[in-house]
């Protein structure tokens, strides 16, 4: 099982795994109809006043996790949270987000909590 994230305007390689998209909002310029995404799982995403608060700011990344983790323990998070760990069992997931920073967005803290 290969857990993997990347941007959503990415196009996806030919081994691309099941492409699930984990924000709350639909990505600025993209059709749903032409989007390569496989399943929207928007409530697994922060909510907007953290999300808002967070702003990919690197110096508040580890509270921001905390906060996040906190969030996940709600129970519509946590339902969406276990339909990743379900999708993650059958194989290969790719969780996407439109964010420019990855490696410190919530699509990386689902990444590692998944692994």
């Amino acid at each position: 099982m290969v857990i993997a994230t990347a941007r959503v305007y990415d196009r996806p390689g030919p081994d691309a795994g099941r492409r699930v998209l984990v924000d709350r909002l639909w990505p600025r310029g993209m059709r749903k109809e032409d989007a390569p995404v496989d399943e929207w799982c928007r409530d697994v995403a922060p909510s907007n006043e953290l999300r808002r608060w967070y702003g990919h700011d690197p110096a508040r990344t580890a509270e921001f996790r905390e906060r996040y983790v906190a969030e996940l323990a709600d129970p519509a998070r946590a339902a969406a949270l276990e339909h990743l760990r379900e999708l993650a069992a059958g194989g290969d997931v790719v969780l996407l987000s439109s964010t420019t920073a990855l490696e410190i967005s919530h699509a990386a803290v689902l990444a590692e909590l998944l692994r």
